[in-house]
C-alpha cells in the first residue's frame, strides 16, 4: 500500500483559504521512501493526480480533507490544486477523542469507513463495491448456487436489470413441447420464440453504402453534453497560490489507503511548569546563537565607611530586558508511545533596520553644522564670506549597512538531570542562505505508517527549497529523506 506525505500551503482562514496549493513531499512504497515530486510522473506525479484525497493534520490530529482536482507546473516544479472539505459528524467526534495509545499492548480494531486513499475515489454503492461478494460466491455449477442460496437475503432493486440462469425443469418443458407424440427423441428441441425479445439482425447493404462514413469515429469534443441536476458534493476549486506571502500557513497532509488509529502527537506535561522552564531555558540558547545577549552589568563596588561603621552594599544593578525574539515558535511532540518529550523552537533575530551614517564633523548634541548661525564682527568682506561658507557634500549620501538577520532552530529533549539536552542546533543568516537554508518546522508526521512521528522540516534558501524528515532516535536527530530542490 502506498503513503503519500504532502504540505498544503495556503492564505487565508483555515478551512476556507482565499488561495492554496499543495505540495509533495514523498511516497512510502512499503520499503523506501520516495520523492513525491517525480514519483510515478504521467506526466503529473501521483501524488497530484486527480481525484487523490488527503487528510490536513496538525499535530496528528486531523482537521479537514483536501481534494486534488488537478496538478499544474510552476517554475518546473508540479502543484496539486484542489479544495479543503471539512470533516464529517463521525470523523470530526473520532478526532476530538483521540489520544495516544499503543497498538503494541492492545490491538487496536479499526473499522472500515471513508478514510482518504491515495487513489482516485469511487461512489458509494457502486456495483464494484456491493457486488464483489456476489459475483465471486455466485461460481459455475451447483457448488457455487448453494453458496448463493446460503447468503442472506438482500433488498432487490425493481428497476435493476437482473440475469438469471436457466433450470433443468425449464429445458425439459420446453423440449416435450417442441416435440411430437411419435418422435423418436433424436430432433433438437424447439423453443417458442417470445415476441417481446428482442431480435439482432444483420443489415444488408447495398453496393452503394461502401462511401458512407463510419460511426466508430471519435466523439466531438465540442459537442454539448446534457446532464440532469447537479451533485451535492461539488466544491468550487479554491484559487491557486502564488510566491511566498508573508500570512502563507502550511499544514500537513496525509493520503492512505490503510485505516489506521488516529495517533497525535502533540505531549502533555505532567507539570506546566515544567513547559515553561523548558523554553526559557531554549529562548536563552537561542538568543545566544543570535548574539543577542546583553553584555553584562558590572557591580557596584562596596563603599568603603569609617571603622566602627557598618559597610553599606551598594544596591544590585538593574538587568537589560532580554531581547525579544522575532518568529518565534515552540512546540512539543511525542514522537513514539511512551517517548520523552521532543522540543522543537525556531526564531530569528529582529529585523535589520538600515540607518543612515551621521556627519564626520557633527556632535551628538549638536545639529547640522549647516543650521549654525554664524556671527561675525566688523566690516564684512563679501568674498571672504563666500570663500568660509560650508560648501554642501558631493555625492549621495552612505547608508551603513545593517548586519544580516540571523536564524536558529533547536532540537531537544530533556536530561535526567531536569537540564535541556540539545539534539540538533541549525544557524545561519540572510546572507548564507543559499549554503545553510533556514530550517522552519512545519509539523510532526507518520511518513511510514509505523507509528512514529518524523518532524517534517522546509529548508528555505535565497532562490530554492527542500522538505526535509528528520528522526529523532537515540539521544540525536537525524535527516531520514529530502526532497530534491524546488523553486
Amino acid at each position: 500500500m502506498l503513503r503519500s506525505v504532502a504540505v498544503l500551503e495556503w492564505v487565508g482562514e483555515p478551512g476556507k483559504p482565499s488561495a492554496s496549493r499543495l505540495v509533495p513531499v514523498a511516497v512510502y512504497d512499503g520499503e523506501q521512501l520516495n520523492d513525491g515530486t517525480i514519483y510515478l510522473s504521467r506526466p503529473e506525479p501521483l501524488a497530484v493526480a486527480g481525484g487523490v484525497e488527503y487528510e490536513l493534520q496538525t499535530a496528528g490530529k486531523p482537521m479537514g480533507v483536501f481534494d486534488v482536482f488537478g496538478a499544474g507546473e510552476e517554475n518546473g516544479a508540479w502543484r496539486g490544486f484542489g479544495a479543503w472539505k471539512p470533516l464529517s459528524a463521525v470523523e470530526a467526534e473520532k478526532a476530538k477523542n483521540a489520544f495516544n495509545q499503543s497498538s503494541l499492548n492492545a490491538p487496536v480494531d479499526v473499522p472500515e469507513d471513508d478514510h482518504p486513499v491515495l487513489k482516485r475515489k469511487h461512489p458509494k454503492g457502486t456495483d464494484s463495491d456491493d457486488d464483489s461478494g456476489k459475483s465471486s460466491g455466485a461460481g459455475s455449477g451447483s457448488g457455487g448456487e448453494a453458496t448463493a442460496k446460503k447468503a442472506p437475503a438482500e433488498p432487490v432493486d425493481p428497476d435493476r436489470p437482473t440475469l438469471k440462469r436457466k433450470t433443468s425443469d425449464d429445458s425439459a418443458s420446453t423440449a416435450g413441447s417442441g416435440t411430437g407424440s411419435g418422435s423418436s427423441g433424436s430432433s433438437k428441441p424447439v423453443a417458442e420464440a417470445d415476441p417481446e425479445r428482442p431480435t439482432i439482425r444483420k443489415s444488408h447493404r447495398s453496393s452503394n453504402d461502401s462511401t458512407m462514413p463510419s460511426t466508430s469515429a471519435a466523439p466531438d469534443p465540442d459537442r454539448p453534453r446534457l446532464k440532469r441536476g447537479k451533485p451535492v458534493d461539488i466544491v468550487s476549486e479554491t484559487p491557486k497560490l502564488e510566491g511566498f506571502p508573508p500570512s502563507m500557513q502550511q499544514a500537513v497532509a496525509v493520503s492512505d489507503a490503510r485505516n489506521k488509529a488516529e495517533h497525535p502527537w502533540k505531549y502533555t506535561w505532567a507539570n506546566l511548569d515544567d513547559e515553561a522552564k523548558m523554553k526559557a531555558a531554549l529562548e536563552a540558547m537561542a538568543r545566544t546563537a543570535l548574539g543577542l545577549d546583553a553584555p553584562p552589568v558590572a557591580a557596584k563596588p562596596v563603599r568603603r565607611t569609617t571603622p566602627g561603621r557598618k559597610a553599606v552594599k551598594a544596591p544590585e544593578p538593574a538587568q537589560p530586558e532580554p531581547v525579544a525574539l522575532e518568529d518565534e515558535q515552540f512546540r512539543v511532540f511525542e514522537l513514539a508511545y511512551g517517548a520523552t518529550a521532543t522540543m522543537v523552537l525556531t526564531a530569528s533575530s529582529p529585523s535589520p533596520v538600515a540607518k543612515p551614517a551621521p556627519a564626520p564633523d557633527a556632535k551628538a548634541d549638536d545639529g547640522p553644522v549647516t543650521d549654525r548661525p554664524v556671527i561675525k564682527y566688523g566690516k564684512s568682506n563679501p568674498k571672504a564670506d563666500a570663500d568660509a561658507a560650508p560648501k554642501p557634500a558631493s555625492g549621495p549620501i552612505k547608508v551603513a549597512k545593517p548586519a544580516p538577520q540571523k536564524f536558529v532552530t533547536i532540537v531537544a529533549q530533556p536530561d535526567l538531570y531536569g537540564g535541556v539536552a540539545v539534539l540538533y542546533k541549525s544557524v545561519t543568516d540572510a546572507a548564507h542562505l543559499d549554503q545553510t537554508p533556514r530550517m522552519r518546522l512545519i509539523d510532526a508526521v507518520d511518513a511510514m505508517g509505523d507509528n512514529r512521528g518524523e518532524l517534517l522540516f522546509e529548508l528555505r534558501g535565497e532562490t530554492q527549497r527542500q522538505f526535509a524528515m528528520y528522526r529523532v532516535l537515540r539521544g540525536s536527530a537525524e535527516r531520514l529523506f529530502a526532497t530534491v530542490a524546488i523553486p
